[in-house]
């Protein structure tokens, strides 16, 4: 089970691996809309971030605070990411996907059990959520890439 956790946590079964799906784009990609009632992929992958970290957070730390919903866990709306924020958000994506990737490894937790300060959430629960809410937005990314005519990658 905790082989195919992390299968799944790093894409590349039934989806795109999420280190390809993301190479090579262009900060002007990141920030194109390509339809009007798209996000940009900057914005799906800031989203994708910080809701993986508060899946992830909510797991590891007992005094977590998730951020306010909805508005807690989408950029500015609007924002044009610079290169140091999609940057940013590429490295902070990897690096909780890494975490949660350990956190599914660690044979010291019994990925059934609740966790503490729940009532009824598992860790098994968290890396689910964790695995279907960003597979869902990576189809969106991909979907805006195609729109785009920047899929399949050209390197």
């Amino acid at each position: 089970m905790r082989r195919q956790l992390v299968k799944a946590l790093r894409g590349g079964h039934a989806f795109v691996p999420y280190e390809k799906a993301l190479r090579g784009l262009t900060l002007e990609q990141v920030n194109r809309r390509a339809h009007p009632r798209l996000h940009t992929i900057y914005e799906e992958l800031e989203h994708m971030r910080i809701a993986q970290r508060d899946l992830l957070y909510y797991a590891l730390e007992d005094e977590w605070e998730s951020p306010e919903w909805p508005e807690g866990f989408w950029p500015q709306p609007g924002k044009t990411a610079s290169k140091e924020d999609w940057e940013q958000t590429l490295r902070g994506f990897h690096e909780d996907q890494e975490r949660a990737v350990e956190l599914a490894q660690d044979e010291n937790i019994d990925l059934l059990n609740i966790i503490p300060g729940s009532e009824e959430y598992t860790y098994l629960r968290e890396l689910m959520l964790i695995v279907e809410h960003n597979a869902y937005h990576l189809g969106k990314i991909l979907d805006s890439r195609k729109a785009m005519g920047a899929w399949p990658p050209s390197f």
